[in-house]
C-alpha cells in the first residue's frame, strides 16, 4: 500500500477540446500496487484521504475521499450531503497517470471528466 497524492483536471469536453486545468482536484489517497483502491488502508485511516477543489471562479473547497450514502465513493467537503461529489466507478479504476474518472459537479450536477495528469508516492 503506498499513499498517493493524484493531481486531476478536468479533461476535453465538447465545449472545451483542450479541457480545463484550471479546474482540478488534488487528492491525497491510497492505492495497492496495481493503482487501486486500497481500502483496507484508507478505512484504518480515513482522515487522511483528503481532497481540495480548485474551480476558477468559486472558493477552494477542502473536503475527504469517503463512502456515499449508497457506498459508492465520493468527495465531501461539509456534514451533510448538498456538497457530495459522486465519483463513478471509483472502485473499479486504476488510478494511475492519464486515466480518467468522472465526478458530478456539486454545483451544476453535471457528470464531467477528469484524467489524473500525476501520481506521486506520499510518506
Amino acid at each position: 500500500m503506498t499513499w498517493t497524492m493524484l493531481r486531476l483536471e478536468k479533461a476535453r469536453t465538447g465545449d472545451q477540446p483542450e479541457g480545463d486545468p484550471s479546474y482540478a482536484y488534488i487528492v491525497h489517497v491510497a492505492l495497492t500496487e496495481d493503482g487501486s483502491l486500497d481500502e483496507e488502508a484508507m478505512g484504518a485511516d480515513p482522515r487522511r484521504a483528503t481532497v481540495t477543489r480548485y474551480k476558477a471562479g468559486e472558493e477552494d473547497c477542502h473536503g475527504w475521499l469517503t463512502r456515499m450514502k449508497d457506498r459508492s465513493w465520493g468527495f465531501s467537503y461539509t456534514a451533510g450531503d448538498d456538497d457530495d461529489e459522486p465519483i463513478a466507478g471509483l472502485e473499479f479504476h486504476k488510478l494511475t497517470t492519464g486515466e480518467y474518472v468522472t465526478i458530478k459537479d456539486h454545483t451544476t450536477g453535471e457528470a464531467l471528466p477528469f484524467r489524473i495528469i500525476t501520481s506521486r508516492p506520499q510518506p
